[in-house]
């Protein structure tokens, strides 16, 4: 009698230590491109194996690239502490009582920066304990795993115990690509977002385009793949990779580590790409290996036909980059794009009159702290210290992990940091996102700062605009800490030790992963418990850090007419000016306090000023966030006008929800980024843009707005903007979109998770 040929999906791996009966479904990637590949009949990219491969419905989802709206059942979720709040409190609304797929919160947003490590930890687990209680029985309760504050930086646990090969995450920080260092499709979305695929609704994605990076030659020396992606952010720019993902390839990607490949994949968001990813290869392994999980890379390595591009797959686009060629690079000051190589870059200082001395160096972050970044930069210190050296500069050390603080603490890296005047900080996000309590400048002082981050908009680190912010790898981040000025390039120049000696810095050297295995440290996380019924989630009705939720008005079905325009912003608005970090990531998990940072750090095109708008009822200029409550109080709807890629930058929903909470109906703008325009869309507001970018510059801050065929709101139709201006003229203008029929069903029912809702009703009736 003849057997059936084994499949892929007979042997059952674990998708990681901590879910021992969650299986890799690689039959399902296998069972999908099947069908897809003879309905498309050409090469297919490694993303669009894994995308395709991940379909709700490979027989009927229409598949275009930068077209279709692909469902899409991704294998798992990841919240961090400052995002969970809210699509925690969104999911308690939407009447499940368990998630349906694996899922994480990672307590890593809310640790101030100030003194140290340890004392900060303690600090911000006495101030956040109502938040954090919150989190814990809320993860319990609906079957989340919890990591504990000083657990990590979020990507770093995800590489470290979730990401794999061929996989597809979701989760809610704009740097949820870092998994792709792993060739897992990895993209940071919105709460709501999030919500949707708990709640086992299918993820809606624009199918993406796919730009090809060829890597070639070998990189070496002072070069890391961190200059990489900076490169790349030079060429492609903040909105560059919108509505794309970014896919690395070519014999340049051997001499990359994995986490490296991680650093490259994470940084990626800054050019608004969807994701980015890597193919299957050795050194993927030999990481999954050394992190305890053999049997995926075993598995992985069974599967890798399904974890490479097709010979003679298409791209929309397509760069090559020669490692063996390629400078280190710094980007900055203020925005992510902005790549100058290292031989330029001292010119360019004194050209722009930057601020040449360099007040604090940092290394870590999300982006860079593995245990191989680490090394390279202990080396750094080690040799400046041999020569009698502190750092001029303040320096200080973000761990990305427990596991990797344990390590370097174990090898030594720490001790050296620590001995040439480095102060080692949190587990944590910290000045990263603003998490900083700075005190060695005051604000509005002229200051230059470096770090191996991945983000450096105005105020981002520190909350003060005039600080200078410029990204680099560890390496130049460590040298130049010890010169104390931009202008120093460690490759050319040289520094005098304590002897008076001149000596310059050899390449930087370290281990890709740890000769010894990785030291775990303290056990931080929290499985959910096997009784969860008599789990009671912590929220205080009195608290001013958690608010449970009313969902937003459905759409009255009226034409919005003669609506006031609350602001019209001038030049770049991230996520950052319309929903500020810092200080402010307290109130994540209330609505209505949160709603007070609302556009705060928007320019104004009528004055030229942040938050100061004019009320256009009583003629009184106020702060953003007052005006557009009075006129919410009055029963009136506002609109934004907004410039190019508005929103980029983070994933915060927040962004989203303080306009829908303080009675705004449409945000109008030339371009948006990807994750806020589907954010705004799933919490009930229009996201428009306009027809012909070009009418932007037609709009005056004082012009009432009507926005007409809303009655017969279509995917693909126009809708249009008739303008009033104060002499009593109009103006009509297209207004474009790209809403589909199930987001205007969102529009219509006042939200996503309103109609989540009704429909969990019905069903329930």
């Amino acid at each position: 009698m003849a057997t059936a040929a084994p499949r892929i999906g007979d042997t059952k791996v674990p998708m990681s230590l901590h879910e021992k009966t969650a299986y890799i479904n690689y039959q399902r990637i296998e069972d999908n491109l099947v069908i897809v590949r003879n309905r498309l009949n050409r090469p297919l990219t490694l993303s669009e194996k894994i995308l395709y491969g991940h379909l709700d419905d490979a027989h009927g989802q229409d598949i275009e690239r930068g077209v279709s709206y692909l469902k899409l059942r991704p294998d798992r979720v990841a919240c961090q502490d400052a995002t969970a709040q809210m699509a925690l409190l969104q999911f308690m609304s939407a009447g499940m009582d368990t998630v349906a797929v694996p899922a994480t919160v990672h307590c890593d947003h809310l640790i101030e920066a100030q003194v140290g490590g340890v004392k900060d930890l303690a600090r911000a687990n006495q101030i956040n304990k109502e938040v954090y209680d919150f989190l814990a029985t809320a993860t319990a309760k609906y079957g989340l795993g919890f990591w504990k504050p000083g657990s990590g930086i979020i990507h770093q646990i995800i590489l470290e115990n979730y990401a794999f090969p061929g996989g597809l995450m979701i989760g809610t920080d704009s740097h949820t690509p870092n998994a792709g260092g792993l060739g897992m499709i990895a993209c940071g979305v919105g709460g709501a977002d999030a919500v949707d695929v708990m709640a086992d609704i299918p993820w809606e994605l624009k199918c993406p385009k796919v730009i090809g990076v060829k890597l070639t030659g070998k990189i070496g020396g002072w070069t890391t793949p961190k200059d990489v992606i900076l490169k790349v952010a030079g060429e492609l720019t903040v909105k560059g990779g919108t509505g794309a993902i970014v896919e690395y390839m070519g014999a340049g990607v051997e001499s990359l580590s994995c986490t490296g490949m991680a650093t490259i994949c994470n940084m990626g968001a800054e050019i608004g790409a969807t994701t980015s990813l890597f193919p299957w290869n050795k050194r993927m392994g030999d990481y999954l290996n050394a992190t305890k999980r053999p049997e995926i890379a075993k598995y992985a390595e069974s599967f890798k036909h399904n974890l490479a591009a097709d010979q003679g797959a298409e791209y929309d686009r397509f760069l090559e980059i020669n490692l063996s060629e390629l400078e280190p690079h710094i980007n900055g000051p203020f925005t992510p794009d902005l790549a100058t190589p290292i031989s330029k870059f001292a010119a360019e200082v004194k050209k722009n009159d930057w601020p040449e001395e360099l007040k604090v160096g940092l290394i870590g972050s999300c982006t860079n702290s593995s245990y191989e970044d680490m090394s390279r930069s202990a080396s750094i210190a080690r040799e400046a210290a041999s020569h009698g050296l502190k750092t001029k500069s303040k320096f200080t050390i973000t761990p990305g992990s427990e596991q990797i603080r344990a390590t370097i603490a174990r090898d030594g890296q720490i001790g050296v940091f620590e001995d040439v005047g480095g102060v080692i900080l949190a587990n944590a996000c910290g000045p990263c996102i603003g998490q900083w309590d700075r005190q060695d400048v005051k604000k509005g002082e002229k200051n230059s700062i470096i770090t191996s981050y991945n983000r450096n908009f105005t105020g981002r680190n520190d909350a003060n605009p005039a600080t200078h912010a410029y990204v680099a790898s560890p390496d130049l981040v460590t040298a130049m800490a010890f010169a104390g000025r931009l202008t120093f390039n460690p490759l050319t120049d040289s520094l005098t030790g304590a002897d008076g000696k001149e000596f310059k810095f050899s390449a930087p050297n370290g281990a890709e992963l740890p000769p010894r295995g990785y030291d775990p440290g303290e056990n931080t996380f929290q499985p959910p418990p096997a009784d969860r019924a008599s789990v009671q989630v912590a929220v205080d009705p009195k608290s001013d850090r958690l608010q449970v939720l009313a969902p937003f008005k459905p759409w009255d079905g009226k034409t919005p007419e003669d609506l006031p325009i609350l602001i019209k912003v001038q030049g770049k608005c991230t996520t950052d000016h319309i929903s500020a970090g810092g200080p402010w990531l307290k109130y994540r998990g209330h609505l209505q306090n949160i709603s007070q940072n609302c556009l705060i750090g928007a320019i104004n095109a009528e004055n030229g000023e942040a938050n100061k708008v004019k009320n256009q009822l009583t003629g009184a200029w106020g702060g953003v966030p007052q005006v557009a409550a009075e006129y919410r109080d009055q029963g009136i709807k506002w609109v934004v006008i907004g410039d190019s890629n508005y929103g980029e930058g983070s994933s915060r929903e927040h962004a989203a929800l303080e306009p829908r909470y303080l009675g705004g109906l449409a945000i109008i703008v030339r371009s948006f980024a990807r994750i806020h325009e589907t954010n705004l869309k799933k919490q009930g507001m229009l996201a428009l843009t306009f027809a012909d970018p070009a009418d932007y510059d037609k709009i005056d801050p004082t012009d009432k707005v009507s926005i007409l065929g809303l009655e017969s709101f279509a995917p693909g139709k126009n809708l249009t903007l008739k303008v009033k201006k104060a002499d009593g003229s109009t103006q009509e203008f297209a207004l474009a979109h790209s809403f589909n029929e199930g987001q205007i069903e969102w529009f219509k029912a006042g939200s996503a998770l309103n109609l989540m809702a009704a429909k969990a009703k019905a069903r329930a009736a």
